[in-house]
């Protein structure tokens, strides 16, 4: 395998890109125009198969009631089909929407817009809750429990003969070593 790698050339040179891109630009084009000339010609085609030209010279006044009649038939048969290919579509576009939010439900394209902390005291949510009319100030300091210290060294217990009873009394560096300091008085 050779050491030395060479630097990589591109293939086509830019004017030459730009060449073949304008180029297929005027072909897109030219096949455009084409396809609408295309539908053109299909569409009078359809109209002239489905709908012949008139002929209504020499035609008494019953037959061109009877015509005018056989029309309006028509008329209606085309815009019942109209209906329901109309009802067809928008329940497709509904249902292509609906699937769309599934998609993006799943995929979780939604972006969570940046919340903004707010602080807010107890008066004003009491105030936004019961209304402006009512003015309640609470202390919410007063409603605590106060708690003596003296209440709970009284509850707890002088000290166990076991340390392995008490680990989660002596957990921390205060309560390590006062173990430590209990396992070498004992031992000595």
């Amino acid at each position: 395998m050779p050491e030395h790698v060479q630097e990589r050339k591109p293939k086509i040179s830019a004017s030459r890109k730009l060449m073949l891109k304008s180029l297929m630009v005027a072909k897109a084009k030219e096949e455009l125009e084409q396809e609408i000339l295309v539908k053109e010609e299909e569409k009078h085609r359809y109209l002239a198969e489905r709908a012949p030209p008139l002929n209504t010279s020499g035609l008494s006044l019953g037959q061109l009631q009877d015509l005018c009649r056989e029309l309006h038939a028509k008329i209606d048969v085309v815009d019942e089909e109209r209906y329901d290919i109309e009802a067809k579509v928008m329940l497709n576009t509904r249902e292509i929407k609906d699937l769309n939010i599934k998609v993006l439900d799943l995929r979780g394209k939604f972006k969570r817009p940046n919340l903004r902390r707010v602080r807010v005291s107890a008066d004003a949510i009491l105030r936004s809750l019961l209304g402006s009319k009512h003015k309640v100030s609470m202390d919410l300091r007063a409603n605590l429990k106060s708690v003596k210290k003296e209440d709970t060294e009284k509850k707890r217990p002088v000290e166990d003969s076991d340390w392995r009873k008490n680990v989660e009394a002596m957990s921390g560096m205060e309560g390590r070593k006062k173990m430590f300091d209990a396992a070498k008085g004992s031992a000595q």
